[in-house]
Order: C-alpha cells, then sequence, then structure tokens
C-alpha cells in the first residue's frame, strides 16, 4: 500500500506516532511515583539513596538536584531525539546531563555549602545515575517535550519520596532528630541506624513492605 507520493507507508512507524500522541501524561507522573516508582520498583540510583539517607536534609538536597536534572535533561534530549544519531546517544546524553548537573552543582556549593559538603561526591555522580540514563533512553528519546518533562518530574518526585522515607526513619530513631530538631530524647535513639550498613536492612524492609502492597493490589483486582 502507498500514500499519493508513491512512498510506502510505515506501519510500525505510524502507530508509534499515534501513540506517542496519546500519552496519557497523569498515568506518567503517577507511574514516577507509585507503579513505577526507580527506587521501589525498578531499584535504580541506589548507590546514593543508601550512601546519603542518613538525614532527612540530605535526602531533599539530593531528591531536589535529581528532580533538576532530570527533568531539564528529559527535555532537552526530547527535543533533540530527532538530531542525535544513534551511534552517539549515550554520548550525547550523557554531555546533556552532565552540563545540568555542573549547573546544580555550582549553585549549591554558591547558595548551600553545608549541603554541599554533606552531598560530597553523589552530586557530580549524578551524571551517572541509572534513574538519568534510564528515562533519558527509555522515555525522553521516544516521546515529546511536554511528556518528558512530566516523567522527569514524576521519576523525579518517585526517587526523592523514597530516599526521604528512608532518611526520615534512619534520623528519627537513630539520631532522634528531624531535620535537626529533636524529637526523640538521646537515650532512645538506637545508634545503628545511623550506620552505613543499616540503610540495608531499612531499605529491604521497605521493599518487602512496597511488594506486599502491590500484591495486594493485584489481588484485588
Amino acid at each position: 500500500m502507498e500514500r499519493q507520493t508513491g512512498k510506502p507507508i510505515d506501519v510500525q512507524k505510524e502507530k508509534e506516532k499515534r501513540k506517542k500522541k496519546s500519552v496519557n501524561l497523569g498515568k506518567v507522573f503517577k507511574d514516577g511515583i507509585f507503579s513505577n516508582n526507580p527506587v521501589f520498583v525498578q531499584m535504580v540510583g541506589m548507590c546514593s539513596v543508601l550512601a546519603i539517607s542518613s538525614s532527612l536534609s540530605n535526602a531533599i538536597g539530593m531528591g531536589a538536584a535529581v528532580i533538576f536534572v532530570l527533568t531539564l535533561s528529559n527535555l532537552v534530549i526530547s527535543v533533540l531525539r530527532n538530531f542525535i544519531p544513534d551511534e552517539v546517544r549515550i554520548p550525547a546524553f550523557i554531555v546533556v546531563i552532565a552540563s545540568f548537573v555542573t549547573m546544580v552543582q555550582m549553585i549549591i556549593k554558591a547558595y548551600l555549602p553545608a549541603l554541599d559538603q554533606s552531598l560530597g561526591i553523589f552530586i557530580p555522580l549524578i551524571v551517572v545515575n541509572c534513574i538519568i540514563l534510564a528515562r533519558a533512553e527509555g522515555f525522553a528519546s521516544q516521546q515529546g517535550p511536554i511528556a518528558s518533562i512530566v516523567d522527569g518530574i514524576g521519576q523525579g518526585l518517585g526517587y526523592t519520596i523514597a530516599i526521604s522515607i528512608l532518611a526520615a526513619i534512619r534520623e528519627l530513631f537513630g539520631n532522634g532528630t528531624l531535620l535537626d530538631n529533636r524529637i526523640i530524647p538521646e537515650d532512645y535513639t538506637i545508634g545503628f541506624l545511623i550506620q552505613p550498613a543499616s540503610s540495608f536492612i531499612i531499605l529491604g524492609i521497605m521493599f518487602a513492605v512496597a511488594a506486599a502492597i502491590s500484591n495486594k493490589k493485584k489481588n484485588n483486582k
């Protein structure tokens, strides 16, 4: 079958175009937070989740940085997706991501030096964070700018919520504080929870809870 111009119709491409136009933005946003959460479901970006979740302020700062980089890199990659050759797409994605990471790092150094000292090497390591690269390759390079922005915000919020819950539990019961405000007397805290090894245990429990909730919803359906 041919068009009037004589060019053959690529059925697969036509289907893909229609699919891209009909993206449900609400579902994309909710999936990033719940059913496709980068930490609880995709299990990516775990290095920073485990390493800097000893305090809620660190978690929120890291989450904000990831949201900023993920959203803007998704936008730029989506806009340029038709101009980037397949052979160099990953290096091109990394250049885009690295540019925004550099911007974030400079802003944090200038205005939040304490946070910069706390996060340390994990800010520049956002460049190779699996969440950022996965969304660039799996979503932004295939969808339009608006959908890519929504995906970036949703995935970024999903990451931020996950790391913040972990950090809040560790800081509250391990140090007795939340955002440096004393909540539990120091004598009633569990010091082990602010040690690096505790993050594996608590995150494992969180995975189990998330899986149980997901399975219960599937069984109810």
